[in-house]
């Protein structure tokens, strides 16, 4: 019998983590690559939170905390969710886990069954489904193809529902492409979960404050009050704050199941960094005038990242609504050769072939579930993002 868990056979290693760390690999051997697989922005982190950071240090705030967070932050979390959601939620309805990711497993590791199904919309984040099964339960993909804006429709929805669904994962904007829910988009979904009262909305908002245009963010229990009861609101500080390294997320939602995830900390993490955690108050508490200028510069790189990507024969880039992503199809390529004699049969063999013939890192589309497809974080410089673009236009137009 192997000395590991037979539950690891279910799982695979993050392919995202898996690019970004090829490119690093590749940098580092001497070749000219341009990896645009990180799901990070490329900011700093804001001064003031910096600041607090540092401040909390020299208070001797080096202890443990609370299980799932300090009250302070658990208080300002209240208090955003309020300000910016139209949520009232008390400090008891909050957790604080070490980033986003940990909330969601907690959640999972805490409600789900052997055969209790959760549905994911494809394309998904990488982690979801293996923390489905990691938990015990049965990820149900339901395709959101480019047709519909890579937006789930209330019909599919409602075909994926059965009596042993238990959990919906809703994420706008979307990691892999940026796809936001409009209210009346989000409404319609809500409606027929309405209709299923056994089924739970684990709603991942990490993007909430990356949105360009007029588009107007809305979450679940925002849109329907009659699932604030069985809504399961994520967040965290990572992206909009540029604190990915911090790892600090958290949720809200009912009192049971914020015990039950408490529970699951307890015993495996115990708190987030205590530091982090004031560098978070400070960072939902403090100004907050940056994010539309970070926000500017993001709107201004995916527009041109589409331009020049719809430029490229053979792909079709569509606009997303937010985060710092695109997803474009690759129909156009399928079948073709590259210059270097790889034959692209999907969109692996491309991303594959872009890396070494061209030295262009991207995260091809079936580790999100939905081919044939790459994912593009625009989250660097804009002169990466134009050589890079540039080097997949040549690679596309020397395709036979």
């Amino acid at each position: 019998m192997s000395f590991l868990s037979a539950t690891l056979a279910r799982v695979k290693p993050s392919p995202t983590i898996a690019v970004t760390t090829k490119a690093k690999e590749l940098r580092a051997a001497g070749k000219d690559v341009i990896g645009l697989g990180a799901g990070e922005p490329d900011f700093d982190t804001p001064d003031n939170v910096k600041a607090a950071a540092k401040a909390a240090i020299d208070r001797g705030e080096t202890k443990y905390t609370a299980v799932d967070g300090l009250p302070e932050l658990k208080q300002a979390i209240c208090d955003k969710f309020k300000r910016d959601n139209g949520l009232d939620y008390t400090p008891a309805q909050v957790s604080v886990g070490a980033g986003g990711k940990q909330i969601l497993y907690n959640a999972l590791m805490a409600t789900l069954n052997p055969g209790d199904e959760v549905i994911i919309p494809a394309p998904y984040w990488v982690s979801y489904p293996d923390m489905v099964l990691l938990a015990g339960g049965e990820p149900v993909f339901v395709a959101a193809g480019i047709e519909t804006g890579f937006k789930l429709t209330p019909e599919a929805l409602e075909a994926a529902i059965t009596p042993k669904t238990k959990w919906f994962i809703f994420n706008s904007p979307s990691n892999p492409t940026g796809a936001g829910y409009s209210r009346d988009e989000l409404k319609a979904l809500t409606d027929v979960l309405m209709r299923h009262p056994h089924v739970w909305v684990m709603s991942d908002d990490m993007y909430e404050h990356l949105v360009y245009g007029d588009f107007e963010f809305t979450t679940p229990a925002q849109v329907e009050p009659g699932l604030y009861d069985r809504t399961l609101t994520c967040n965290g500080v990572s992206k909009a704050y540029a604190m990915t390294g911090w790892r600090i997320g958290y949720a809200a939602g009912p009192e049971e199941l914020i015990g039950a995830m408490r529970k699951i900390q307890s015993q495996s993490t115990s708190n987030p960094s205590s530091i982090a955690q004031w560098a978070a108050l400070e960072a939902l508490t403090g100004p907050q005038d940056f994010i539309p200028v970070n926000n500017a510069t993001f709107q201004r790189r995916r527009d041109m990242v589409v331009d020049l990507l719809n430029a490229a024969e053979g792909i079709t880039c569509p606009v997303p609504e937010g985060a710092f992503y695109v997803y474009p199809s690759i129909a156009g390529c399928i079948g073709k050769t590259s210059h270097g004699g790889v034959k692209i049969e999907d969109d692996e063999a491309f991303a594959t072939a872009l890396l070494e013939e061209m030295g262009v890192a991207v995260v091809f589309g079936a580790a999100f579930g939905l081919s044939p497809n790459f994912r593009v974080s625009y989250a660097t410089s804009d002169e990466n993002l134009k050589e890079a673009c540039r080097r997949i236009q040549e690679f596309c137009a020397a395709l036979t």
